[in-house]
């Protein structure tokens, strides 16, 4: 037997010195698959909660429309009989007219927008809206003295402000 050895090389001694790798590469493809499908269908997951959540929100708009809707067609058959008795009595219709308004108002107060019309009371930018300024000795400075259009709603929920006329300070 002979005792001489075949040369060998740098490449052939680390080679030697390491274990073989492939176990351990397909332990990590198998995990990025795995994470790879999760992804997928975490983003799939997330697309259906889109549509689904604006199918329901489209559900919801249509049944509050339906709902307001609803709410105002006792003001409109009012209106219609208001009309049907047009060639009558002028201050019935009148009446009638004033009760259609004030069944409008009850209508939107439900719908959370209560109507305000107070005089006397200090302007606040935030529910008035100055169309004009009086002078009036009679009232404080800065003090709705008229309302020429009134508001609805109120804090965040405000659909207008109130149209105003203010008294001016005196000098």
């Amino acid at each position: 037997m002979s005792t001489e050895q075949e040369p060998t090389t740098p490449q052939d001694e680390l080679s030697q010195a390491l274990p073989p790798e492939q176990p351990e590469v397909d332990d990590h493809a198998a995990a990025l698959d795995e994470l790879q499908d999760r992804w997928r269908r975490a983003l799939a997951d997330l697309d259906n909660l889109r549509k689904r959540h604006a199918k329901e929100l489209d559900a919801v708009r249509n049944e509050e429309r339906a709902r307001t809707a609803a709410a105002w067609l006792p003001v409109v058959d009012n209106l219609d009989l208001a009309l049907a008795h047009a060639g009558s009595d002028p201050s019935a219709v009148v009446e009638g007219v004033k009760a259609v308004r004030d069944q409008a108002v009850d209508v939107l107060r439900r719908l959370g927008y209560p109507r305000y019309e107070e005089t006397g009371v200090p302007f606040d930018p935030a529910v008035h809206e100055v169309v004009g300024t009086v002078d009036d000795p009679a009232a404080e400075p800065n003090t709705v003295v008229q309302v020429m259009r009134p508001g609805y709603g109120e804090g965040r929920r405000q659909l207008r402000p109130a149209a105003v006329m203010v008294s001016k300070r005196q000098e």
